[in-house]
């Protein structure tokens, strides 16, 4: 099964994430996702440093994407994310990798990069999976 493929089209109407941030699908398997977000100035607050709600929309679609795949059933039930330092570089990267997969709630660790490889902010979260 193409996983990115069906990611890219479940997802297409995740407008905030796609349009407004421009977060990009790297890659994806089953539950796990790689993201990829290309900094412009938007994206940086008044520090010029990459605002913290960037980086968790970064961090937030992919886990979605993560723990949508291979099944759609899952939602968020808490998140929660621990900015490390300051992002250096154009780019930052978030991967999803799934910590437990039980059979109606999943957990699993974000952890976002810079260009140069060193951990900008990690994020926990667990979702609820309707199993439908």
């Amino acid at each position: 099964m193409d996983y990115k493929h069906r990611a890219l089209d479940l997802f297409s109407k995740d407008r905030y994430a796609i349009e407004t941030t421009g977060v990009v699908v790297e890659e994806v398997d089953q539950n796990y996702c790689k993201c990829r977000l290309d900094i412009e100035e938007k994206h940086l607050n008044a520090n010029d440093c990459v605002m913290g709600g960037a980086i968790f929309t970064l961090a937030d679609y992919t886990f979605g994407v993560a723990a949508n795949t291979p099944v759609a059933d899952s939602v968020t039930l808490s998140s929660s994310i621990r900015f490390v330092r300051p992002a250096k570089g154009p780019v930052l990267f978030a991967e999803a990798k799934c910590i437990k997969n039980g059979r109606n709630i999943c957990f699993f660790e974000v952890t976002v990069t810079d260009a140069e490889g060193r951990i900008v902010a990690t994020s926990q979260t667990s979702g609820f999976r309707s199993n439908k």
